[in-house]
This record gives C-alpha cells, structure tokens and sequence, in this order.
C-alpha cells in the first residue's frame, strides 16, 4: 500500500502565501495543531446543539478553534477554506478500533503469530492514515495482539512523524487462559505462541490486578477486559461469561485509583451485568444485554458501543474469504439480537456511542455503521453526537474533541450533502481537517487564494 499522502497542510506561513503553493507534502514531519485559517461552512453541524446553523466561519489558530459565527473579522492574509457548498461536522470519533490489524488473517489466526514488530507498526501507520481519510480524527484502539505496538503508533502520530487520528490506546487484552482475548488456536501448542500475544492472560483477582498495573505503566490511556466469551476466537462461548466478578473489580480497582477508565468486552447479559457492577465505565458489543443490564447502565451512566453494522460484513465476505465455521456460526446467533438489544437501549435513554471495531471488517469502512444506527432507531443527528460529543465525553476529552466549539481542536469533516437526509453521505467524507490543517480536501478548494491539491 502506498505510504503516507496528505493533502497541503494550511498554515499561516509566507511560503503559503506565495503565488505558487507548494505541492502535497508527501513525507512527514508536521507540526501537528499548528493549522491558522478561516473555514467558511455552508452548513455546520456543531456535534451538541440540536439544529445545524448555516453559512458560519470557524477562526482557527494554533489549531484551536477560536470563534464560531458570521462574519467574523479577520487579517486579510489568513487563509481561508470555502466550504460554502459543504456540510461541516466535527471530526469523528470511533470507539472501537483495532488499527494496528487487518481481517487478512482471520482465516487463518495462525498467521498472527509470525507478525513481527515492525510489520505491525506498518500496518498501524497505514491504517492509520486510511482511518484519519474516512473522516475519523480520534479513535480508541482497544486491544493488539502484539502488546504494545500501538503505543509506538501513538507516539509516532503525536510527534508529526506519521499521519493519523488522535489516538487512545488499551495495549493488550486482559483475559483468562483461553479466552476471547487470548489467541489459542486449535492444534498450536500453546508452548509455540509467542509471549507478547500472551501479556495480559491472568486468572484470579490478585493477577488480573498486576496484569493492569503493568499496562498502565507499558502507556494504556485505557484498560481493556474481555469479561465474556468472543465472537472471532475459538472455544468461546459469547453468551458465557469468561472473567470472574472479583477479577473485573480488581482490575477495575487498579485502573481507576490510576485515573484510568476500563471498557469490557462483553456480549452476554451476565457478563455485562458483571462488568456494571464491577465498575466499568463502558461496555463493547453489548450484544446480549436484557432488561435489568439496561437498567444497570442506566443507573451507573455506563456506556455501551454497539457494533452493529460488521455482522453483515462478516456473514457475506467472512464466508467468502473461509473463515472458521464456528466464527461465521457466532456471527449469525448474535448479530440480529445485538441490533434489536441496541434499540431497546436506545429507547430506554442508555448512552450509546460510535463504535466500529474496524479490523473485523476493512479500516476506511467505518462510516458504514451511521446507517444502522438510524435503522435500528436514532434520528441522523442522535448518531452523528454519537460519534462527536457523546463519544468525546465517554474518551473523557469533551473539552478537546467532539464539537465545533471554542477552545476545541480544530478538527473537522465535510461532505457534499447533507447527513441529516442522507446519513450515507458519511460513508465517504469530502474534507478532513485535524488541528487546523487539511489533510483531505477536493482539488478546487480555496484557501489562501490558491486551490488546495
């Protein structure tokens, strides 16, 4: 795959006003939140308020967005990106990801094994750049088979080395022998598994603490528990559950005296309810949940991210590519009930944010999951704050992300068209903008009197 194209990054720099701008930087380094322009947005979509507001300016320095409004006053020499043909939104968020891998091996799991190091930070750094292309300016990458190699990613992306979505990073799973989160294959003897896909197997509370403590101190911005049984590994049951409510309360222990908050894997309703009670503070797939799960997420304000759209994606290509018969079997028992669970949590007002868990299906799709979400029972907008300031709440950066809103990063999406019609226009977003600078955008677009390529 290609390495690494973005698009002419606006900066307030004599070199940009010159009558010649220079052509797309190819290769990093940037100096990330750095962009100063002025984005003129037909239609904005703030990611909080109920109504869009039309043919609105956005000051951004250093950026930051600074002011919001018409007819903004501002040096004639700052540049200027007319969107006026456009709907802007903030960037998205995705909850759930796993950037650091493709679904290239999930016919044969086996092949995870030989993935070194760097060829992981590769296939981070490329997917990476395809995720931040699809309009998703910040993400959470929650769990790796290789440890910590999404760490080096982040830092990478923090740094301006590589571009990407501003990312949080869960490290390794922390799961029992066997369980979702621990890649035991059929016929591999477990001797021949290599140690860093195993960091976080544990059993017992005392373990699953000191499993925590040790992803906390390797980076994790989030802990991750595999509490019930998984969908894409073998020997699980999804409807079971795998981590005992003592070990989830010891990990969760560990993480919150360190400021760090915990998410669970978790399709069965035991194990959701385990996990709620345990304290966690967000739930992945939720696929199982009954009645008193709702009313436990209700009460504790715990959120769930239901992924809602791969089930489709994994019964039709999942078969065509030959994947495991117990994982395409999987597949067809949870996915129907996790999307009627995902209305009943819905109308009952639990918190529901965006998440994909890309790397089940291609990176890049992501935005394919807006369409059942309004199909399964939220209005356009409710989805669109689900993956801007309901997300950015739960990643507990509402004051950096999520909003067009003064003191926010500058980040920004737009699309020829309007979502609140069409939710699909967000299958494929026109321009990308993070911290001020355009790393997407048609050719034609002004700003700074010359077309960005």
């Amino acid at each position: 795959m290609k390495l690494l194209r973005f698009a002419l990054l606006i900066l307030l720099y004599p070199l940009l006003l010159s009558a010649n701008p220079p052509p797309p930087v190819e290769q990093p380094p940037y100096e990330p939140d750095s962009g100063q322009l002025i984005v003129h947005c037909g239609v904005l979509i703030d990611g909080i308020a109920a109504e869009p507001l039309r043919d609105v300016e956005v000051r951004v320095e250093r950026g930051r967005i600074v002011e919001v409004g018409q007819g903004i006053e501002v040096a004639a020499e700052l540049p200027r990106l007319d969107l006026s043909g456009y709907t802007c939104l903030p960037g998205l968020i995705d909850m759930h990801t796993h950037i650091m891998e493709t679904p290239d091996s999930t016919a044969d799991l086996r092949e995870v094994y030989d993935h070194t190091l760097e060829a992981t930070l590769q296939t981070g750094i490329e997917m990476a750049r395809i995720t931040l292309d699809a309009g998703f300016t910040s993400t959470r990458n929650v769990g790796t088979y290789y440890g910590f190699a999404a760490r080096e990613l982040r830092q990478r992306i923090e740094a301006g080395e590589v571009a990407g979505p501003r990312l949080q990073i869960a490290g390794f799973y922390l799961t029992v022998p066997g369980g979702g989160g621990d890649l035991l294959i059929p016929g591999v003897p477990e001797a021949e598994i290599p140690a860093h896909i195993r960091l976080g197997v544990a059993r017992g509370p005392e373990a699953f603490a000191e499993r925590a403590r040790r992803a906390i101190a390797g980076g994790a911005d989030v802990i991750k528990l595999i509490a019930s049984g998984a969908v894409l590994a073998f020997g699980g049951v999804p409807g079971a559950p795998e981590m005992t409510p003592e070990e989830i309360a010891a990990a969760v222990a560990v993480a919150h005296e360190a400021g760090i908050p915990v998410t669970a894997h978790a399709h069965g309703a035991q194990s959701i309810k385990d996990a709620i009670l345990g304290g966690v503070d967000s739930i992945e797939h939720a696929s199982l949940i009954d009645d008193e799960g709702i009313r436990l997420a209700l009460r504790h304000n715990v959120a769930l991210s239901m992924d809602v759209y791969n089930g489709d994606w994994i019964a039709v290509e999942g078969r065509r590519a030959g994947w495991p018969e117990e994982f395409l079997r999987k597949n067809d028992e949870t996915t129907l009930m996790q999307r009627q669970n995902f209305r009943r949590a819905h109308e009952a007002g639990v918190t529901i944010v965006f998440g994909s868990d890309s790397a089940v299906y291609p990176h890049g799709l992501n935005g394919r999951q807006f369409a059942y979400m309004v199909q399964w029972g939220m209005t356009p907008m409710e989805a669109i704050q689900a993956a801007t300031s309901k997300a950015a709440r739960v990643l507990g950066w509402a004051d950096r992300v999520g909003a067009i809103r003064p003191g926010r990063y500058a980040d920004l999406v737009a699309v020829a068209g309007n979502p609140l019609d069409d939710i699909r226009v967000l299958e494929a977003v026109d321009v990308v903008i993070k911290g001020g600078q355009v790393f997407k955008a048609p050719a034609g677009l002004v700003a700074g009197g010359e077309a960005v390529q």
